[in-house]
């Protein structure tokens, strides 16, 4: 038996987008061949996207899905492997029960703390809202960076975004070290109270579900701020 696994969208890779095309074309691949889909959710999942997991987003039924982080939003760690009936069934079948289990499988405080953690997306309609609200705002005003000298590129899905910095535009060529304006922008961004990680010359991030509008404009306003004083250290303002 064979599997493919994958994350919907690339998280620490940089916050990579799959085309709309992607997915779909797995998923059949691996129906057609009896390959086992398996789907990354440990970033995706939990609202994320603004879907409650990203493979809905994609439209696509993994056959087994691993989660992390958001399943307790990281206040206590937690991590668990969710799996389709059909191959429970078919270990049931073959093996008269499903098996499973890890050392710390089911530990009650941090179950608590998922289950705490789930209903309260479920009470505030972050998931609703990260989709119809918070996410576009965020698409929408981390598009008015592409104006910047150093930005090559913007993307994002729902809370989850990126910003790719450029040392030409037009070329879309890089640094030749390849950390170096991002690590100075994630400086800039630090010392203006704001927190994203530079995946080399990628400025990523996937601030909280709960995060308002107006604290989403400040995140992108000291973005912004940090790109020019970033442009300025490089010598390209």
């Amino acid at each position: 038996m064979a599997a493919f696994i994958g994350e919907p969208i690339m998280g620490a890779g940089g916050v990579l987008m799959p085309p709309e095309s992607y997915w779909p074309e797995v998923q059949r691949i691996c129906r057609k061949y009896d390959v086992l889909l398996v789907a990354d959710e440990v970033i995706c999942g939990f609202g994320r996207t603004g879907h409650m997991f990203g493979s809905e987003r994609f439209g696509i039924e993994p056959d087994m899905m691993t989660l992390a982080k958001g399943i307790t939003s990281g206040y206590l760690p937690l991590s668990a492997v969710m799996v389709s009936a059909h191959i429970a069934g078919k270990l049931i079948e073959q093996g008269g029960e499903f098996a499973h289990g890890y050392t710390y499988s089911g530990h009650p405080a941090a179950c608590a703390v998922a289950l705490a953690n789930i209903s309260l997306l479920e009470q505030e309609d972050l998931v609703r809202r990260t989709h119809e609200e918070t996410g576009p705002h965020l698409k929408a005003r981390l598009q008015e960076l592409l104006d910047h000298p150093l930005v090559g590129e913007v993307r994002s899905e729902g809370l989850i975004g990126a910003v790719e910095l450029v040392k030409d535009k037009q070329a879309r060529s890089r640094w030749d070290d390849k950390s170096t304006a991002g690590q100075i922008c994630r400086d800039h961004c630090f010392a203006s109270n704001i927190i994203l990680r530079a995946v080399r010359d990628t400025m990523v991030f996937s601030p909280p579900l709960i995060i308002e509008m107006s604290q989403i404009d400040q995140l992108v306003d000291g973005l912004r701020a940090s790109l020019d004083r970033t442009a300025a250290e490089l010598g390209r303002a």
